[in-house]
């Protein structure tokens, strides 16, 4: 019997998911949607591409509803395929942005038409599926800017607040 030696590193890529018929399938599918969603209609003359996503979500609460139903079911595509955590993290925050930008009545909406969290959610699995190694390393960076982002944008609006309430006080003596 020849053994072949086991020679270990630092750093193991990401594993790689089994080819499966149905994953391809599931796969194929959200590629679908993600475009229907954030790709499907051009407007004429321009190269800007939005989907069903800036329409639906004209209906108050409606279409933030089935986004994020769209959202989560990349996320659990990508689950299912053993993604790592930084790259459902960084799928999540993708979906994150969409949803907390994507309430806000109008301008959520021509928010919705230019961030395309689905889009972004595809390519970020796709290149994964591409080279691991690579896409974990990336997303680990991309959480780490999400983060600082989302640090920044909580003290500013601490800051802001206290700044209003400091006002409201000193007209108030």
């Amino acid at each position: 019997m020849v053994r072949t030696p086991v020679t270990s590193s630092s750093s193991s890529p990401a594993p790689r998911p089994p080819a499966a018929g149905s994953d391809d399938r599931a796969l194929d599918g959200y590629r679908k949607l993600a475009y229907a969603f954030d790709e499907l209609f051009r407007i004429p003359g321009t190269q800007f591409r939005f989907g069903l996503d800036s329409i639906i979500g004209l209906v108050p609460g409606v279409g933030d509803i089935a986004v994020s139903a769209l959202g989560g079911y990349a996320l659990l595509l990508a689950f299912k395929m053993r993604a790592p955590v930084p790259v459902l993290a960084r799928m999540l925050g993708n979906i994150a942005v969409d949803t907390v930008f994507g309430a806000v009545p109008l301008l959520g909406d021509l928010f919705d038409a230019t961030w395309k969290a689905n889009t972004k959610n595809r390519r970020v699995l796709e290149a994964w599926l591409a080279d691991p190694a690579r896409t974990e390393r990336r997303s680990k960076w991309a959480i780490l800017l999400f983060g600082v982002l989302f640090l920044l944008l909580v003290a500013g609006s601490l800051w802001m607040a206290w700044m209003v309430l400091s006002w409201i006080l000193r007209t108030l003596k």
